[in-house]
């Protein structure tokens, strides 16, 4: 029999605030429904998770001013180099792995900010690429950053507890991680007959990371594949975010913890001319991490399914995957 939570049709609703309260009660609480979750459909929703009102309107703002300027004028801020990993990415550039045709939306990456000089992670990321245009784009993608940065950590010591691992077992292995904002512009498909017949918003993937967190997007479209075969409609309300299990965490808990497939579908005909605003903090560990099956996640009813790698190896193989490393 399916379980209760693999035939939701809405994720499981948590409170930061009772993992982080100093109640013990209702932090192994949190735990224990984060871990379900993350075991039975990987994602929840989460509140007081940090974001303010302020800071989230004055983002998606700042973000929706730079992708309505010129193909041009953000095709300066594209430098094929960094594989996507920093600045603009153009229209059609990145698709799902084993697909060819391209997803149909632009964005734009911010990555981590090292302070430390002697950190060898600060000479392996490339620099951050400022908007000359928008000073406050570029202020406001560090300040979120920063903020889901330590809401990820907060999440991972969680996720430590429930796999039995020391509660700080995470902290060092995302320090100076390699983690990225998506700021997201989902294009307006002005002629949407000359569509390749596969072209998405988004197709179907796993996200590569350890966990994923998701401000409200400005439309719906978001769909997660069920266990039972449904695709079913993700919403978070505006004082939630999502967050949701990477193929990193997967393969780290020997398939435990769920990285759940999922897309980005076309609006509705009558809505194709309108956009949609999306901004995900994907977080990566250190490339140095080894995602090796933890042992505690590996017996005689769950033999080791994942081949051992690295962090860094696994998302140069996925970025290939992807089109965004050639």
């Amino acid at each position: 029999m399916e379980s209760e939570l693999e035939l939701l049709n809405e994720i499981p609703s948590l409170d930061l605030a009772d993992f982080t309260s100093g109640d013990a009660a209702k932090k192994q609480k949190f735990v224990e429904e984060l871990g379900r979750a993350y075991n039975q459909i990987g994602f929840v929703a989460i509140r007081n998770h940090g974001l303010s009102d302020e800071l989230t309107e004055k983002l998606y703002a700042t973000v929706k001013k730079f992708f309505e300027q010129p193909e041009e004028l953000k095709k300066k801020y594209e430098i094929p180099a960094l594989a996507g990993q920093r600045g603009y990415i153009g229209k059609y550039k990145e698709h799902a792995k084993g697909s060819s045709t391209g997803d149909l939306k632009e964005f734009w990456h911010t990555g981590q900010m090292v302070d430390d000089p002697n950190d060898p992670a600060r000479l392996e990321y490339p620099s951050n690429i400022d908007s000359d245009e928008l000073p406050e784009f570029n202020e406001l993608t560090k300040e979120a950053y920063k903020t889901l940065e330590n809401t990820g950590k907060i999440l991972l010591r969680a996720i430590a507890i429930y796999l039995g691992l020391d509660e700080f077992y995470f902290d060092a292995k995302v320090h100076n991680g390699n983690s990225i904002l998506r700021s997201i512009h989902y294009f307006p498909i002005d002629n949407p007959d000359a569509l390749a017949k596969d072209a998405v918003r988004a197709g179907a993937h796993g996200d590569i990371n350890l966990i994923t967190l998701l401000m409200g997007a400005s439309a719906d479209g978001l769909q997660v594949l069920r266990r039972d075969g449904a695709w079913i409609p993700i919403t978070a309300l505006p004082e939630q975010i999502v967050c949701n299990v990477g193929d990193m965490m997967d393969r780290l808990t020997n398939h435990k913890l769920k990285s759940t497939i999922h897309r980005v579908v076309n609006p509705p005909r009558e809505k194709m001319g309108t956009s949609r605003y999306s901004i995900p903090f994907f977080m990566h560990p250190r490339s140095e991490m080894d995602l090796s099956c933890l042992e505690s996640c590996i017996d005689a009813d769950h033999p080791k399914i994942y081949e051992d790698t690295t962090a860094g190896e696994f998302l140069d193989e996925r970025l290939r995957e992807i089109g965004l490393k050639k």
